[in-house]
Parts: structure tokens; C-alpha cells; sequence
């Protein structure tokens, strides 16, 4: 593959905030910091509080009966995943977004659903190891979710999913503050061999 693509790539990928470059030392998988997980958990409760008012307001009784299954489904399979492998971690996760994006796309608004799937990859792909060890999740949490968004109350909605979105959040910067931060290496010049 030539030097172009892949440089592009690593562009969308460092715009994207996955990776980080340094000039004279390279690319490498960016670790969030407390304030940059801070900072994606108010902008995806902004995104998702939105999408949840909006669903209350427009989604058809189809798609409520539809969340209210999927938000079944869901808290049977994050009641069984606690010493689950890390293949069954990642369908689960996988589906908890596959969730949020069904609230989204009741919210029909594709420029929302779009802005919320970007952040639930940034958040997925950040935060998979460490939401993987946060407390486990009171019983019925989607199954309550899923109700208070298909109650057409705007206000029920919008409060339900701040929640929703703000819960776990204080175990998950205590267990990326035990993550190694590791320095950057600067690459350095070779000595220069003179000619006797």
C-alpha cells in the first residue's frame, strides 16, 4: 500500500481522537485522559438526552414495543456477563449501542443518529476494557430506560437517559486512573560518522 492511504487514514483516525502524532516520533493509540473522558461523557448525554425527547415525541408504538424488547434482552445479557470471555463482552457491548442507536433512529433525525453513533464507537473503543470492570448494573436498567422513553413524556425521557448515560461514570476514571501512561520516546539522531 503506498504512503498516501495510510497517511490519510491516520489523519481520520488522529481527527477522530484514536490516535496521536508527534513530529520526529510517530503515531501511537491515544489514552484518554480523565478530562477527555469527561468531556465525551457531556457531549454524548447532550446527543443521547436529545435522541431520547425526540423518541418520546416521534417514535411509532412499533419502535417503543421494539426498544422495550431489546432493552429486555439487554439486561438478561448484562446479567450473565460478569465472568463472561471477552468475545461474549464484546457482543454485548456491541448490542448496548445497537440499543442507543434504536432510541436514535425513533428520534428520526439522521444528523443526531449519526453524531451519536460516532461518539458510542469513540466510547466503545476507549472504554471497552474499563466498562468492562464498572460496577454491575442495577436490575431492569434498560428495561427502565426503555420504558420512560416510550411514555411520550418528553421531561421523563430526557431526565431517565442524563442518567442512564451518567451512570458508572465515577468507576470508570477510577479504573483508567490506573492505566500506565506511558512517555513518549523521541527518536534520536545517529551520530554522524566523519571520514578520517
Amino acid at each position: 500500500m503506498s504512503f498516501v492511504p495510510v497517511s490519510e487514514a491516520l489523519q481520520r483516525l488522529e481527527i477522530d481522537g484514536l490516535v496521536e502524532s508527534r513530529p520526529q516520533v510517530g503515531t501511537r493509540v491515544r489514552i484518554p485522559t480523565a478530562e477527555d473522558v469527561r468531556e465525551r461523557y457531556v457531549l454524548r448525554e447532550a446527543l443521547e438526552s436529545q435522541s431520547a425527547r425526540l423518541f418520546a415525541e416521534k417514535a411509532s408504538c412499533a419502535q417503543k414495543k421494539e426498544l422495550r424488547e431489546m432493552a429486555v434482552h439487554l439486561d438478561s445479557l448484562y446479567a450473565v456477563s460478569s465472568n463472561a470471555d471477552g468475545d461474549f463482552l464484546h457482543s454485548v457491548h456491541a448490542y448496548h449501542m445497537k440499543f442507543h442507536l434504536q432510541v436514535a433512529d425513533g428520534a428520526d433525525c439522521k444528523l443526531l443518529r449519526d453524531a451519536i453513533e460516532r461518539e458510542q464507537v469513540l466510547v466503545f473503543n476507549w472504554l471497552f476494557d474499563a466498562s468492562a470492570r464498572r460496577k454491575p448494573l442495577p436490575p431492569k436498567f434498560h428495561s427502565n430506560l426503555a420504558s420512560a422513553l416510550a411514555s411520550s413524556d418528553v421531561r421523563l425521557a430526557d431526565h431517565t437517559m442524563r442518567e442512564h448515560v451518567r451512570f458508572g461514570l465515577g468507576t470508570i476514571l477510577a479504573n483508567l486512573a490506573f492505566e500506565p501512561r506511558e512517555t513518549w520516546r523521541v527518536r534520536r539522531a545517529r551520530p554522524t560518522v566523519q571520514a578520517g
